[in-house]
């Protein structure tokens, strides 16, 4: 079942591309490489609960299913890798050469965020069988509401329109062929960390209610950011959750 091929199913409207990819690994009808892409959707869904929020026909909403090489230990590593792709083929297309992530999977240009990944991984006792990669970017969006003043979208960084499902091909048939054919655990960490948004500069976090600025020195294959804060000698780890970025 570990074709290269990319099958596209397009949708017009769906409560989450994830969902849906998700109902299709329970009814054995998914493989290797269906990617759903949707004009909208009513229920996107963001890290840690969070909303998606989206305009119709102007954002990128796509799901990739996979069947993942890597051990379930490995799960921070396979996530980096697929942050890595897609931000290849962001490069590439836009030829804008400050597309990077924040940690731990939003892609940024320009200093401000243009899409996030959503991992969800399927296990079937102790085999991680699947995973479905959600990725949301805005793609031709002219301008957001004041409450969303960080977020930018590939029209606003180039000045350029994008064809969606163009580029919902070519990001699927990227990150198919990254998760098919991973790179080393220590190569994909050290291509992540490449593109580390504001790595070895001083940033903003909040932990339990207190603002404090550390310098980001990089992250680790366990998902952990490495900070030093002012008054410490030496790196500490901290994993998403434990710390907030404050922008």
């Amino acid at each position: 079942m570990a074709g290269t091929d990319l099958k596209l199913i397009e949708l017009e409207f769906t409560d989450s591309t994830n969902n849906y990819a998700m109902q299709l690994i329970n009814d054995d009808k998914a493989q290797p490489g269906t990617t759903i892409v949707a004009r909208s959707q009513g229920g996107g869904k963001g890290q840690r609960g969070r909303k998606w929020t989206d305009t119709p026909g102007e954002s990128l909403l796509m799901s990739v299913i996979v069947a993942p090489k890597q051990q379930l230990t490995e799960q921070f590593v396979f996530s980096a890798s697929v942050a890595v792709a897609i931000a290849n083929v962001l490069q590439n297309m836009t030829g804008v050469n400050t597309v990077s992530i924040k940690w731990p999977n939003d892609i940024i240009i320009n200093d401000k965020k243009a899409g996030g990944i959503l991992i969800e991984n399927v296990l079937r006792g102790s085999n991680w069988t699947h995973s479905v990669i959600g990725f949301g970017l805005n793609v031709n969006q002219t301008e957001f509401p004041d409450d969303l003043a960080n977020a930018t979208s590939l029209f606003m960084s180039t000045g350029k329109i994008f064809e969606v499902n163009a580029l919902a091909r070519q990001i699927g048939e990227h990150i198919l062929a990254t998760t098919l054919f991973p790179k080393s655990a220590q190569r994909m960490m050290e291509n992540y960390n490449e593109l580390l948004y504001r790595k070895g500069m001083m940033q903003q976090f909040e932990e339990n209610g207190t603002i404090r600025e550390a310098k980001i020195t990089g992250v680790n294959a366990d998902g952990g950011i490495e900070l030093r804060f002012a008054s410490a000698t030496r790196s500490e780890s901290y994993h998403h959750g434990q710390i907030n970025w404050v922008w």
